[in-house]
């Protein structure tokens, strides 16, 4: 009979929320992008706020797996699971900014209304019409502000409704704090479970909530993949799709400074120039293997270095074909 690959204890919200701010906590490269609507992260509140469960968050300790920035996960726990439900705590209460399905950076504010009857909501995600109104206090990050005072914030509540029972709301206040109390269970998967192992546990813990997509799935596998550099792909990938929707999040680094405006031709035959023992324009590379090489990686056409003008179309009808190849390569051997 096989032994239990994990065990099971409670923390408190306060705990974890620690852990991932000082990194005892990090992120995977076989997690996904949080993808939760506002009011998922509403509703995970009111949940907490009324003592339901949340269900469980999956950690293991392994030092050799690759994170989301690159590093390695030595001395840390991995959050396998339950990374959308630790950032939405992070953003509603914490005041923490996300990252979107389309790459936008916002916040998530939710609102919270201390006098909210049984038939009530007590939460709501934030929009203009609750910051107008005096019943609501419209963002409940600046309650878990490490400065905040209960006392001078039931008092500011009371000077905009001053008919209110000042215990009424000093007990709800007290109550919402008090969610960061409540305990998640943590479950954490034996040390010396392999990657693969874990990855199909994440596969198949996440398949019974959101599901996940072929290209999820496809992502998770890629990510895994130590002995062709899979995470490395991964982020390429993201990245090409993260440029495909906003084309402003590639910012001017000093190579793209140096370009500026030249046309393609121009810059292009300064390259060739640099390579040949010329001035270094771009970069360090002033080998022309090496240029190559750093172009093929880049899923970028070798005939660029021929010198022969640039038809842009045709360029990019290549380079997809060579993103395509690369990307068939690479999940030929996973």
């Amino acid at each position: 009979m096989a032994t239990q690959c994990y065990s099971v204890t409670p923390h408190p919200i306060d705990t974890l929320l620690t852990w991932v701010k000082s990194g005892e906590i990090a992120i995977p490269e076989i997690q996904r992008p949080f993808v939760w609507e506002a009011t998922k992260v509403r509703n995970l509140l009111d949940s907490l706020y009324q003592g339901f469960p949340v269900g469980y968050l999956i950690a293991w300790r392994n030092p050799t797996v690759k994170l989301k920035d690159g590093t390695t996960s030595a001395g840390k726990r991995i959050l396998i699971d339950g990374q959308q439900r630790v950032t939405a705590l992070m953003a509603s209460l914490l005041g923490m900014e996300v990252l979107t399905k389309d790459y936008e950076r916002v916040r998530i504010r939710i609102a919270f209304n201390p006098l909210a009857g049984d038939d009530e909501p007590s939460f709501e995600v934030s929009n203009p019409a609750i910051a107008k109104n005096p019943l609501w206090i419209p963002d409940v990050s600046h309650l878990f502000q490490t400065d905040a005072d209960l006392f001078e914030q039931t008092d500011s509540y009371l000077a905009r409704n001053p008919e209110i029972d000042r215990n009424r709301v000093g007990k709800s206040l007290q109550r919402l704090l008090k969610i960061v109390n409540k305990s998640v269970g943590l479950i954490e998967l034996a040390e010396d479970l392999d990657i693969e192992t874990v990855t199909e546990i994440f596969i198949r813990v996440n398949s019974a909530g959101a599901e996940l997509s072929q290209a999820d799935f496809a992502m998770s596998k890629i990510a895994v993949n130590e002995t062709y550099g899979g995470n490395m792909l991964r982020k390429a990938i993201e990245y090409f799709c993260h440029l495909a929707i906003s084309q402003d999040f590639y910012s001017q680094s000093e190579i793209n400074i140096a370009i500026d405006d030249k046309a393609p031709e121009v810059y292009f035959a300064e390259l060739r120039e640099q390579v040949n023992g010329g001035p270094k324009r771009y970069g360090g590379i002033t080998d022309p293997a090496e240029l190559k090489a750093n172009l093929t990686m880049n899923c970028l056409p070798s005939t660029l270095l021929d010198g022969d003008p640039l038809d842009y179309n045709a360029f990019l009808v290549e380079r997809r074909r060579l993103m395509a190849d690369k990307i068939r390569q690479w999940v030929a051997v996973l």
